[in-house]
């Protein structure tokens, strides 16, 4: 609960100071990069395909879940064609939300991009596409690979 208290100021001041859309680039841009700075402190640079989606959400829950950061919960990680889907819950960017809020999962969408960047090697584009505060069951993330 702590990590609220300190990051949903942080994420409502951004609001406030700058149009949403510009601190979403920015709070998803700061993420990313700590994302792969999480992904190198797990030796995971190009480890793609010789690391499961199983272990994938293993180690992202350890950093990021209930005994790590607190950022949020995977459930679930598959990959379709060139996009990666993240289905996770508990997303501090949704914490204390009320329904129908309009706020996505910026922090998260980020960090996860990021440390997917390294484990793959690749480039990716991400975007939320589903929202628990909107009548999804999950924030679902998906990434696309650039080409």
């Amino acid at each position: 609960l702590s990590i609220l208290i300190v990051l949903k100021p942080i994420i409502i001041g951004a609001e406030d100071s700058m149009c949403d859309k510009t601190s979403a680039i920015a709070m998803i841009s700061w993420w990313r990069k700590q994302g792969k700075i999480l992904a190198l402190e797990q030796n995971l640079e190009n480890k793609f395909g010789s690391v499961s989606f199983a272990e994938i959400q293993e180690i992202l829950n350890q950093i990021l879940g209930k005994d790590g950061t607190r950022l949020c919960l995977i459930e679930k990680i598959e990959q379709e064609g060139n996009v990666f889907k993240v289905y996770s819950k508990e997303t501090i960017c949704s914490t204390g939300e009320a329904e129908g809020s309009l706020r996505n999962c910026t922090y998260t969408l980020g960090a996860i991009q990021g440390f997917l960047e390294v484990l793959t090697g690749q480039r990716l584009q991400g975007k939320q596409t589903e929202s628990v505060l909107r009548g999804g069951n999950y924030d679902l993330l998906e990434y696309s690979i650039l080409n």
